[in-house]
C-alpha cells in the first residue's frame, strides 16, 4: 500500500467523502496556523457521510500542517482502518472521539487539543471562570470529564459520553479541551470560542485570583441566551478560514 502514497482520492471516493476530507483537512491546517497543534499528538475526526458509520482522522506521524483531504486515514467505530492506506492512526486518540461519535447523532466533527491556555485551564480547580465575553458565551454549552491517564482504557468512553451529555464544549480535566459540531465549521467556532476564553483567563490570572473582575450576573444570564447564535456566526466564518488557509497554507484540498 506504500505505493499509494501522495496519490490523489479526489475522483476514487464519493463528492461527499471528498468533501468531508476537504473540510477535515482545512481543520486541520487551521489548527496548525493558529498555533494550537501539539506535534503529532490530538486528533480531528470527521463523520463520512452516508449509513457506514466512518471517520476520517490523521494518520499518526504527520504534522497537522501537512495533511492533506488524501493522506486522511478512514476507519469504523471500533477504530479499524476500512480502506487501504499506506498510513496508520494512534489508537488512543481515536478512543476519545469514537464515543462521542457512537453516542452523538449530531457529532460529525469532534476536535480535540491540548493547548497551553486549554490544558492550563483544565487544571485550575474552579475550571473557566465568567471573567470575560468569549467565557460567558461559551459556559452554557461546557461540559466536564475528570482525567483517568491517556485514553487508552475503552471503559473510559461511557463515563465521557456521559459527562458531555448534550453539550458541545468540553474541558477534559489535566488534558485539554475538546469541540463538538454538526460541520466542521461548527466545531472550530466552538473551539476557537473555547480557546481564547481560556487565554484570556490565563492572562487575566496574571494578576492573581483576586484581582479579576467576575462578570455581573445579570450580564451572564443575558449572555447565556446569545450564546445560541454561535452557530449561525460558523455558516458566516468559515469561507473566509478557508481563504485565510487559501492565502497562508494552501495545498489542504489535494
Amino acid at each position: 500500500m506504500a505505493d499509494d502514497a501522495g496519490t490523489s482520492l479526489k475522483g476514487r471516493v464519493s463528492a461527499e467523502e471528498w468533501q468531508a476530507r476537504v473540510d477535515c483537512a482545512a481543520l486541520y491546517r487551521l489548527v496548525a496556523l493558529h498555533g494550537w497543534d501539539d506535534m503529532i499528538f490530538t486528533h480531528i475526526s470527521m463523520r463520512v457521510p452516508g449509513p457506514e458509520h466512518h471517520f476520517l482522522i490523521n494518520p499518526y506521524g504527520m504534522f497537522f500542517e501537512e495533511i492533506t483531504a488524501s493522506s486522511l486515514v478512514k476507519v469504523d467505530l471500533d477504530g479499524n482502518i476500512v480502506a487501504p492506506t499506506p498510513y496508520y492512526i494512534n489508537p488512543a486518540g481515536f478512543t476519545i472521539h469514537s464515543a462521542i461519535h457512537a453516542a452523538r447523532e449530531d457529532a460529525l466533527c469532534v476536535i480535540h487539543l491540548h493547548t497551553d491556555a486549554g490544558v492550563g485551564v483544565s487544571a485550575q480547580k474552579d475550571g473557566l471562570l465568567p471573567l470575560t465575553q468569549n467565557s460567558l458565551l461559551v459556559l452554557p454549552n461546557l461540559a466536564y470529564h475528570g482525567y483517568e491517564g491517556v485514553a487508552l482504557n475503552l471503559d473510559e468512553r461511557e463515563r465521557l459520553v456521559k459527562d458531555i451529555g448534550d453539550k458541545k464544549l468540553m474541558l477534559l480535566r489535566n488534558h485539554g479541551t475538546l469541540s463538538v459540531g454538526v460541520n466542521a465549521g461548527d466545531a472550530f467556532i466552538g473551539i476557537f470560542f473555547l480557546e481564547r476564553a481560556c487565554a484570556q483567563q490565563v492572562n487575566a490570572l496574571s494578576a492573581g485570583r483576586d484581582n479579576v473582575l467576575i462578570a455581573p450576573e445579570a450580564a451572564q444570564e443575558e449572555t447565556r441566551g446569545q450564546s445560541k447564535g454561535l452557530g449561525m456566526v460558523s455558516g458566516l466564518a468559515w469561507p473566509g478560514l478557508l481563504r485565510k488557509l487559501d492565502r497562508e497554507l494552501p495545498g489542504y484540498d489535494t
